[in-house]
């Protein structure tokens, strides 16, 4: 294949990749392979096997006569999503601990640096892809073959969830932030030491942060109503 075309599917999949990571392509929804094959200058043979990539990492699924469909998130996969998580974490980290080389660590740190600048900057779809490049760094570390692929699918929801509660502007969301990198830390520490049961713990306590923000996002705030009474009634009171 030529290089060109080669260069031109690699910008095509990552910039996938990217946007339904960062929810520019919504859950759920279609990719226009006509506009796609336009925008990126290669045919569409080239393109459906890129797009034959993304399906096997998780990223869409492929439809007869339907064509490519963003990974949705649904009641089934978000429940999916919230029962495997902390065990898959927690089984990552763990042999994270037990195979890392130094090199793999030094690219952790890096990416811990670009995690923090992010955090810096208030860029919600620059934090979410470089803390999904940490978690990816340590499924690498990792070294199985089994593991992997359940933790590549997990963080793509992950990441769009992420994308969607994200608020830097928020005090409590900034609170959370800021220890979600602090353990970051920790867990380099850890690997380092080669200590897996604490990374380990670690893994389940930096999901349960996540977890919280999570759950806070979608339970709105409560509403002081009383019972039997409509919202304003109190006003259109007081006014007659």
């Amino acid at each position: 294949m030529d290089d060109s075309i080669k260069s031109k599917k690699a910008l095509c999949a990552e910039d996938l990749r990217r946007g339904i990571l960062t929810e520019e392509f919504e859950p759920g929804s279609y990719l226009d392979e006509v506009e796609l094959s336009e925008r990126y200058g290669i045919s569409r043979p080239p393109l459906r096997e890129t797009l034959r990539q993304l399906a096997g990492e998780g990223y869409i699924l492929l439809h007869e006569n339907r064509g490519a469909q963003v990974a949705p998130m649904t009641h089934k996969t978000l429940r999916n999503f919230f029962v495997a998580a902390p065990m898959i974490y927690a089984a990552v980290t763990r042999l994270a601990a037990e195979h890392a080389t130094p090199a793999q660590i030094a690219r952790l740190k890096d990416t811990q640096r670009s995690f923090r600048a992010a955090i810096a900057s208030g860029n919600a779809a620059d934090r979410a892809l470089w803390n999904q490049r940490f978690h990816s760094v340590l499924g690498e570390m990792a070294d199985n073959e089994f593991l992997l692929p359940s933790l590549r699918r997990l963080l793509i929801d992950h990441t769009r969830i992420g994308m969607t509660f994200y608020n830097p502007r928020k005090e409590a969301m900034a609170c959370v932030s800021a220890i979600a990198a602090d353990q970051h830390d920790q867990f380099i520490a850890l690997i380092e030491a080669g200590d897996a049961e604490a990374a380990a713990d670690l893994a389940v306590a930096h999901w349960e942060l996540s977890r919280a923000q999570i759950e806070s996002f979608v339970t709105p705030d409560s509403i002081s109503i009383p019972l039997g009474q409509a919202p304003g009634a109190e006003q259109r009171k007081g006014a007659s």
